[in-house]
C-alpha cells in the first residue's frame, strides 16, 4: 500500500477488506484479477487473529495473482491519528454543512471533511478495541 508521499506498508495477509466505491470487498488469496477505484474508508488487513486497520481516502486497488496494490490517495494507520482533532474536524464540518450562508463548494467540502473525519474516529475506535498491530 502506498501514497503519493510514502509506503504504508508491505506485508503478507490473509485477508484485506476495503472500501470499493460500489461497496466493501473482502480479498481472500487466489482472488480473481480485479482493478477497483476506493473511496474513503477503513481498510483492513488480516493475518492469522491480529487485524490492521487504516484509513484511506480514496485512490485503486488491483489484485494481481501474486499480490494486491493500493495506491490510496492519502492514507493514516490508527495511531496516526490524533482523535481530538477528528472530533474538531466533525464538529466544524457539521456547523459548515448547515450554514446557510455558505456556498455549494464550501458545503461539499464541509462534506469531504466530514467524511474524512468519521472514517479517522472509526478506524481509532477499531484500534483501541483490538489487538496489536500486524504490521
Amino acid at each position: 500500500m502506498v501514497t503519493p508521499e510514502s509506503v504504508i506498508c508491505s506485508c503478507e495477509v490473509d485477508a484485506v477488506i476495503a472500501p470499493g466505491v460500489e461497496g466493501q470487498l473482502g480479498i481472500l488469496p487466489h482472488h480473481a484479477p480485479l482493478l477497483t477505484m476506493l473511496q474513503a474508508g477503513e481498510l483492513i488487513l488480516r493475518k492469522d487473529n491480529d487485524e490492521t486497520c487504516i484509513a484511506i481516502y480514496g485512490g485503486f486497488l488491483e489484485v494481481r495473482p501474486d499480490r494486491i496494490i493500493v495506491l490510496a490517495d492519502a492514507a493514516e494507520r490508527a495511531e496516526e491519528i490524533d482523535v481530538a482533532r477528528a472530533q474538531e474536524a466533525k464538529r466544524r464540518a457539521e456547523q459548515n454543512m448547515v450554514n446557510k450562508k455558505a456556498s455549494e463548494t464550501d458545503k461539499a467540502q464541509a462534506e469531504a471533511a466530514l467524511r474524512r473525519s468519521l472514517v479517522q474516529l472509526k478506524v481509532a475506535e477499531r484500534k483501541r478495541k483490538r489487538k496489536p498491530e500486524l504490521v
